[in-house]
């Protein structure tokens, strides 16, 4: 087969280091995995990108952090004490001798496959605050953990407004969760562990809000939050969250089956609001790697598909804790990810099958509709809203311009006429591509890549075409999988061949040419340089 010479197609790649087993993410999960693969021989780096820096926070990423972070979160060596004193688990990786860093992301994994065949092996893509760099491994166990899904309604822009993974990790992890009076929306295994976790660490629960007629997670749960004073609100939602410069409180209402808002509303007095409608495991490096992926309402939603080895479509590629399923057995017992993460080791050495510890359970079957449940929320908070909001924050996109596919506001596009159609009466006949609208609309493109919002655009279009949400496709995903600044990229290190054709990709000599001597409609194949090649 003929390589392109101006790609970088069969270019020597530079490998800055080279590890036998490289473990994505420090979770119960990870750290058991790491932890056993240094015991066994293994030469074993384990990355974290916790403690996130602020500025990174500030962008979303990797959680919906809502703003809700208090200045704490600055202060860097405190942050990274909080991380590490709150995981025993970090300490006997450091005993057993593995290579842990933390505050380092992995932003790419690449390895030979159907479009590419020339790689030295598998590769990973490492930054940490101060540089980036490629990393060989002849193992990858990715342990990436879980995000939460957003749902808006009007003021969910305010901060305040947070995940519930997120919140968990403010308050429980590093004691820095600015509101201490929250409102939580759902009541899965999920949203009610996340309640018990937070009022643990002392934030005040006013209330928790669920659309379902009933608590849909655990009822010991329910129990004990009940126990503690916490008052539950079903068929209820959101209206609008209330303050100037941040989260002051919210206009709560009862709702019907339909999901319209009926009767009188009620004001809670709060300073956050926890969203936790549907957990979902973090696929992102997994799915632009190319595994395949799959709608497994069982493992929360979008999961990879693995073998009895937690082993992905990648033969070298595993995938472990909350990342390879989320269900509520798993989510209250942490022994179940770590479990996983000593399997894959055994699946790597070649004794799985025979390795005790590697027995794990299988996932729970749900005892609700997730599809169902989730729509429901989008539904009744989004398509319902008493008033427009953006749904993509990043680039201002509202639901109906994404229903509407319409291009972004900055190109002054105007229809022919203005479409006064209510939300519900969109809802028809449509295709179900997310990757169509974020191309169309930009929803989804944003600093956050669509963290806040790709979960409620699947429920949109999957309203539009009356499917659930295992017809709708998973929206791609492509390195890098977290914001890479220009500083950071450039310190990727090439050699002098991948460069020799690096201008002639974009048409860059342009730069050096007066306005007056480009032509009118200039693209690369028209530009000097390239036509002399």
């Amino acid at each position: 087969m003929k390589i392109d010479e101006k790609s970088v197609a069969g270019k020597e790649l530079i490998l800055q280091e080279q590890t036998q087993l490289l473990v994505v993410g420090a979770g119960p999960a990870g750290l058991s995995a790491a932890i056993e693969g240094a015991m066994r021989g293994l030469a074993v780096v384990l990355i974290d990108e916790n403690p996130v820096l602020f500025k990174t926070m500030c962008d979303e990423v990797p959680l919906h952090y809502g703003q809700g972070m208090s200045s704490a979160v600055r202060n860097r060596n405190a942050m990274i004490e909080a991380f590490v004193t709150s995981e025993p688990l970090i300490q006997a990786a450091f005993e057993a001798g593995v290579d842990v860093r933390l505050g380092t992301t992995c932003w790419g994994l690449y390895a030979n496959g159907p479009g590419v065949h020339w790689l030295p092996g598998t590769v990973a893509g490492l930054a940490d605050e101060e540089r980036g760099w490629l990393i060989g491994a002849e193992h990858v166990i990715v342990a990436a953990g879980r995000r939460d899904m957003g749902l808006g309604f009007p003021g969910w822009e305010k901060p305040g407004v947070i995940g519930a993974t997120a919140a968990v990790t403010l308050a429980a992890r590093l004691g820095a969760l600015n509101p201490r009076r929250v409102v939580i929306l759902g009541t899965s295994a999920e949203a009610l562990s996340a309640a018990v976790a937070l009022h643990d660490a002392g934030v005040e629960i006013t209330a928790i809000v669920e659309q379902a007629a009933e608590p849909v997670g655990p009822g010991h749960l329910v129990t004990k939050l009940r126990a503690a004073g916490c008052e539950f609100l079903t068929h209820h939602i959101v209206r609008e969250a209330l303050g100037r410069e941040s989260v002051e409180g919210v206009l709560i209402a009862a709702v019907d089956k339909t999901g319209r808002a009926v009767g009188e509303e009620r004001r809670i007095e709060c300073e956050g609001v926890v969203l936790a409608v549907g957990t979902t495991p973090v696929v992102d490096v997994l799915a632009a790697l190319g595994c395949h992926i799959a709608f497994q309402p069982e493992r929360g939603g979008y999961a990879p598909v693995m073998d009895m080895d937690q082993r992905t479509s990648v033969h070298n590629v595993f995938a472990v804790g909350d990342c390879a399923g989320i269900w509520p057995e798993k989510s209250l017992d942490r022994s179940i990810a770590a479990g996983e993460g000593q399997r894959a080791v055994g699946a790597i050495l070649g004794d799985a099958k025979n390795y005790e510890l590697t027995e794990v359970p299988e996932p729970d079957v749900p005892t609700y509709d997730i599809s169902a449940y989730r729509m429901a929320w989008v539904r009744a908070s989004v398509i319902e809203a008493r008033a427009e909001f953006h749904v993509c924050q990043c680039e201002e996109v509202t639901a109906r311009e994404i229903l509407e596919v319409r291009p972004p506001r900055y190109l002054g596009w105007q229809g022919a006429s203005r479409n006064d159609r209510s939300l519900f009466s969109l809802l028809d006949k449509a295709p179900p591509n997310p990757d169509h609208v974020k191309r169309l609309t930009r929803a989804g493109m944003g600093p956050c890549q669509g963290r806040r919002c790709r979960e409620q655009i699947a429920a949109l279009l999957a309203l539009q075409a009356t499917v659930p949400l295992g017809a709708v496709p998973l929206a791609g995903y492509r390195a890098p999988v977290r914001p890479l600044p220009l500083v950071i990229a450039s310190q990727l290190l090439e050699t002098a061949d991948q460069a020799r054709h690096w201008e002639l990709w974009f048409g860059i000599p342009s730069q050096w040419q007066s306005p007056c001597e480009i032509p009118e409609f200039f693209t690369v194949a028209t530009n000097e340089v390239t036509s002399r090649e």
